[in-house]
């Protein structure tokens, strides 16, 4: 087996439940005064994310908490970005900003892109891997695990429906 082929397990299923579980409850002493929150996952996999961190917070948080799905064009030097309901839903609220890993903060940029001709009351930022390798300045609020990691690795998040077989790879 070749030294790129080789892949080592970071989360598990189990320790993935664990991580988004905590996410939840941060988010919830973060937002707890507030009426109604804006969960923005950005597909594909932090949608996943952001539909597990809503389900959560549907079942401990007092307030209403609403999921859109962001589609980003990432290889486009400009911001392409289409999402399923009216940005103008997340005017005056708390918005969160999800993604699976942030690595170079290009796509949490773009992320942050899409909210720039709305007010917002806040904007905060979920990733369930940072690796540390930022090439623009971007910082998440909330993390489930920080990476550090060599720029040739890969990390690989696996995430499904069923949430089943739900894995972080380093490769």
């Amino acid at each position: 087996m070749k030294t790129s082929d080789k892949k080592l397990l970071i989360l598990d299923h189990h320790q993935i439940e664990q991580k988004i579980d905590r996410i939840a409850y941060q988010l919830l002493e973060d937002n707890f005064d507030e009426q109604e929150i804006i969960i923005a996952g950005i597909k594909p996999r932090g949608n996943y994310l952001a539909e597990r961190l809503k389900a959560i917070l549907d079942k401990i948080a007092p307030f209403k908490s609403t999921l859109m799905t962001i589609e980003l064009d990432k290889q486009s030097s400009s911001l392409k970005a289409v999402t399923d309901t009216d940005i103008q839903i997340c005017h005056n609220k708390a918005v969160i900003l999800v993604d699976d890993v942030l690595n170079s903060g290009k796509t949490l940029a773009y992320g942050f892109g899409v909210f720039l001709d709305v007010p917002l009351k806040k904007l905060r930022t979920v990733v369930l891997i940072d690796r540390n390798h930022k090439s623009f300045p971007v910082t998440t609020d909330y993390a489930g695990i920080a990476l550090s990691t060599v720029l040739k690795e890969h990390v690989d998040v696996v995430l499904n429906e069923s949430g089943k077989e739900d894995a972080v790879y380093l490769m």
